[in-house]
């Protein structure tokens, strides 16, 4: 083991390399990956090695390093962890075509919230949800969902936990105002963001029946200018589509 890369320094390492090119447009050369980590060629090469032999990354054909088939494997068993049901792919499709807004499905477990699949164009990476860890779920209308189903003092760790920074101007910032808020969304039965995440955006969430351990959220954002001509169709597809999902759910025994 290289004196200049203990263990767990290593470990960091490596795995900022897989940050750098799973956000990357395109393949990273390993001389951008060395600068970008602050440590010399020899080090990034000393680290890709592994990454590429193990599948977590693949050596592009014009040059440079894309994620791996690996990849895929992880994600399918991250959905397996999150309690995915077969079928998700398409509801979100369906709600999508009715709603005229992407959709989104969203799990909590184990004190975090994760956006675990979007009908958002891959390439579209100005769109301000995108699936992965959600660190914004004060201001998010799924994350105001799902923190709305658990416990008062679950909720309150994880908000010390994460905070509850100010993205705009409607960012709800202040604890009790955000209980406030959350009691409003248990009793309609939909949360709502008008703007609190990204000024642009408003996205309706509504919870799945499930697992206390596992919760799960359909939701969907647009353009808060359409949001305010057609919330009434947006709220009925994502209602029409909660229902289908749990009606599919209970016929397999999920």
């Amino acid at each position: 083991m290289s004196s200049t890369t203990p263990g767990p320094r290593s470990v960091d390492r490596a795995l900022e390399i897989l940050d750098v090119v799973a956000d990357a447009a395109g393949p990273v050369g390993a001389q951008a990956l060395a600068r970008r980590l602050g440590c010399s060629l020899s080090t990034v090469y000393h680290l890709l090695g592994p990454l590429v032999a193990r599948g977590h990354l693949v050596r592009a054909e014009g040059g440079g390093y894309a994620p791996g088939p690996r990849v895929a494997a992880l994600h399918r068993a991250f959905q397996r962890h999150v309690g995915v049901a077969p079928g998700v792919a398409e509801v979100l499709a369906r709600l999508r075509r009715e709603s005229g807004a992407e959709a989104y499905f969203s799990a909590y477990r184990d004190g975090r919230i994760t956006v675990v699949d979007s009908t958002a164009p891959v390439t579209d990476t100005a769109h301000p949800f995108v699936p992965g860890p959600e660190m914004r779920a004060h201001a998010t209308a799924h994350g105001k969902a799902l923190l709305a189903q658990v416990p008062r003092g679950v909720r309150r760790r994880y908000l010390d936990e994460h905070g509850m920074a100010r993205f705009t101007d409607r960012t709800i910032t202040v604890a009790e105002r955000f209980e406030a808020e959350l009691a409003r969304v248990r009793g309609r039965g939909f949360a709502v963001s008008v703007g609190e995440a990204d000024p642009a955006y408003t996205c309706l969430a509504m919870v799945l029946p499930g697992a206390a351990e596992v919760r799960h959220a359909l939701s969907v954002s647009l353009p808060t200018a359409e949001f305010r001509h057609r919330h009434g169709r947006v709220r009925a597809a994502v209602a029409r589509s909660v229902r289908a999902f749990s009606d599919a759910a209970g016929n397999t025994g999920a």
